[in-house]
Parts: C-alpha cells; sequence; structure tokens
C-alpha cells in the first residue's frame, strides 16, 4: 500500500517540477488555495488576484469534492510538501536520528494554529489585493521560477518545515497548512474511512505509531478524524490485517471495503474533471464596465501582449480604453480578460451606435496624448496581428 502511495506522491512532483522549470506553466494557477484566495475579489468586483486565475476556482473545487468522498486524501497523496516532508521524515530515520514524539494534547493545540494562518492570509489577501503570503509560503518556493517575486522567507520557512521532518512527521501538514483548515469540514462527513474490528485487534497499538497524523486509531472502532489523509499506513503495518482487524472503505451496509485503487480513481478523476472544465468553460480572470448597456451591443476579441495580471487589467480600462484624447471611447464599454504571462485573450463589449471594433483597437495600441502636460506616452500593449493605419501614426 504504501509504494502505491509513494509513487502517486513521486508522479504529482515530477508533473509539478515539469510544469514549473520545463514548461514553464503557471503552477500557482492550479493551487486549491489560490481559489479561496481569489474568491472575494472575484466575488465583489469581477477581479482576480494577480497571478490567480478561474482554474484555481475548478481545482478547489475537485479538491474538496475530493476530500467530501475521501477525507485529506490531497495531502497524502498529490501535495508536493506533505510528500517532501514524508520523505525526509523516512530519511531522520534511515540515518539513525531520533523520532520525537509530540503528546497527544500539545498536538491537537498546535493544529489550532492552521486556522490562524489560513485566517491571516485571507485577510492580507482580501485587504490588499496581493498574494503578500508568497513571501513566507513554502510551496510557492517550490512551483516557482525564483525570480525577483520571491523572498527569503520563503526559503527560511521552507528550510524549518524540512529541518522539523527529520525528527516529527510532516509538521507543517498537522499544525500549520491553511488548506487543512479548509478542508476539515468536508473531511469530517467523509463516508470512506478506516475500520477497526475489536474482535481481531490485539491492542498493539502499532496502527497509532505510524500514523503520520496522530490519529488513534487503536482507539475507535472508525477512524472519523478530519485530519485522516487516507494513507493507510495503518492499515499495512497491522499484524492482524490477514484477520481483518484493520480494513478501509465504506461502511459495510454502503459497500464495505474498497481497493486502495479507489483512492487513485477518485483522485485522477477529480483532478481530471478540474482541469477539462477549466478548458471548457473558460471563464474571464478579470471583468470590468462601464456605463449602462445599451439594447444592442456588440463584441471584439483580442490577442493582447502586455495583459499579464489584475493590475495590467486595470491600466489597460482606466488608461487606455478610458483616455480622454482624440482615440477617446464613447458609450458602454465592458472589458473581459484572461491574463496571461505572454499573450492574452481580451474580449471588449460596446456600444456599435456609438463606437466600432476600429476604435477599440486604436484605443489600446496609439500612443495617449496628455493635452495638459504636453506630453505623448507610448501603449505598452499589442494586439497581435493588428497594425494601425499609417496616417493614424
Amino acid at each position: 500500500m504504501k509504494i502505491v502511495r509513494r509513487l502517486t506522491q513521486l508522479a504529482f512532483l515530477v508533473l509539478v517540477i515539469v510544469g514549473v522549470f520545463i514548461v514553464n506553466g503557471h503552477c500557482e494557477r492550479w493551487c486549491p488555495l489560490g481559489g479561496v484566495e481569489a474568491l472575494y475579489s472575484y466575488v465583489t468586483n469581477g477581479t482576480m488576484t494577480c497571478s490567480l486565475g478561474v482554474a484555481n476556482f475548478f481545482i478547489l473545487g475537485a479538491v474538496l469534492l475530493m476530500t467530501l468522498l475521501l477525507r485529506r486524501a490531497f495531502c497524502g497523496y498529490v501535495c508536493p510538501i506533505g510528500a517532501i516532508s514524508e520523505w525526509v521524515y523516512d530519511l531522520g530515520r534511515a540515518l539513525g536520528m531520533k523520532r520525537r514524539q509530540v503528546p497527544y494534547v500539545l498536538d491537537r493545540s498546535l493544529a489550532l494554529l492552521k486556522y490562524a494562518v489560513l485566517a491571516f492570509i485571507l485577510y492580507i489577501t482580501w485587504t490588499s489585493g496581493e498574494l503578500l503570503f508568497r513571501a513566507a509560503d513554502p510551496c510557492y518556493a517550490l512551483i516557482s521560477r525564483h525570480g525577483k517575486d520571491i523572498t527569503i522567507w520563503a526559503y527560511v520557512v521552507s528550510g524549518a518545515v524540512v529541518l522539523g521532518s527529520l525528527f516529527v512527521m510532516v509538521p507543517f501538514c498537522r499544525w500549520l497548512c491553511p488548506l487543512a483548515a479548509i478542508f476539515t469540514p468536508f473531511s469530517r462527513i467523509a463516508p470512506t474511512r478506516v475500520h477497526r474490528d475489536e474482535a481481531t485487534c490485539v491492542d498493539c497499538g502499532i496502527c497509532q505509531r505510524v500514523c503520520p497524523m496522530n490519529i488513534k486509531v487503536d482507539q475507535v472502532r472508525q477512524v472519523t478524524a478530519s485530519r485522516c489523509t487516507a494513507c493507510l499506513d495503518c492499515v499495512s503495518a497491522c499484524p492482524k490485517l490477514a484477520d481483518g482487524a484493520l480494513w478501509w472503505g465504506l461502511p459495510k451496509g454502503w459497500g464495505g471495503r474498497l481497493p486502495q485503487v479507489a483512492i487513485l480513481v477518485v483522485i485522477l478523476a477529480c483532478i481530471g474533471a478540474a482541469v477539462a472544465a477549466t478548458y471548457a468553460f473558460p471563464l474571464p480572470s478579470f471583468v470590468q464596465s462601464r456605463g449602462d448597456a445599451p439594447a444592442e451591443t456588440a463584441s471584439v476579441s483580442l490577442e493582447v501582449v502586455g495583459v499579464t495580471c489584475r493590475g495590467s487589467s486595470s491600466d489597460l480600462v482606466d488608461r487606455w480604453l478610458g483616455r480622454d484624447d482624440d482615440y477617446a471611447l464613447a458609450g458602454y464599454v465592458k472589458v473581459e480578460t484572461w491574463p496571461n504571462p505572454t499573450v492574452a485573450r481580451v474580449r471588449v463589449t460596446f456600444d456599435p451606435s456609438r463606437t466600432t471594433a476600429e476604435k477599440v483597437r486604436q484605443a489600446i495600441v496609439m500612443p495617449y496624448y496628455d493635452f495638459l502636460g504636453g506630453s505623448l506616452e507610448v501603449s505598452p500593449f499589442e494586439i497581435q496581428g493588428y497594425r494601425p493605419a499609417v496616417d493614424d501614426l
């Protein structure tokens, strides 16, 4: 059982590394925590926090569904921080380092810290509109390309997580992970769980000792703790496994035992559905309107270089499509953007009785003349495949 989980963890970690450093993908937009961080600004004003996208919402939904079915299986099979932390712990045992057993009461008290971490992250993100937590995020230290947007604190926290993991099982996952705080109410009601047969159990306590989340498996008939990651380490370590002392699955009236492969099937199905939904329903991550919509509208879709985040999207709307010089647009205008580090999709809806698609293009790329200051400002945006007429320059 453990080898299957280890291989699954390795596969997802390799996928992340390849996506970031070889494909140059923007993996931050596939982080489920990003869906929570972006929720407030998207609901209230139709904009996403910079560096995030609607894919964050789809992957968040998929992971919550996964948690609702399998408890915190995301933590035990998919999360790269959890995987690295477990491997470091195993390395510590291989090197002969003594495991530090945290008293149960202290362990449960420390676990409350994750709610404070989540509240702090959401507060600074929702009030600033920026991902300020990046500065100390160990996950971002893994999935970023280590440019100017990462600070020394991310490496300091990552080092502390690695150092702590040499002696304690998954300390970050148990006590500090903000995603764990989000998972708690969903995981608590999940129908799948580890079951213990009191008649065949010999009370050896091995299951509790190997549990990475310090759950007292040997003292309950069913593991209903929300922090269970469905790792099944307790089941595989049980000396009475053949006698059915421990098993994983649904309640007996719902179907009983399930194989570990069922976990993998659900994980892949949920993540696959999130990826498919992202491309099937490409929602814009920035939406802003000006004026009242007329009875009839027209729209133009453009491929624009320079729209990389919420900030540049706002600049496009306020500074260029909202300009007040000879290229000013009259009437209603609605702008939707799909920011991208290279070429972004931009859709502009307008009142066709007062402006045209050509005027929209001109407003985006033509230099802005400041009548009061007497200065000329070159547009930071470029529309692929479009060059204004010579007379317009």
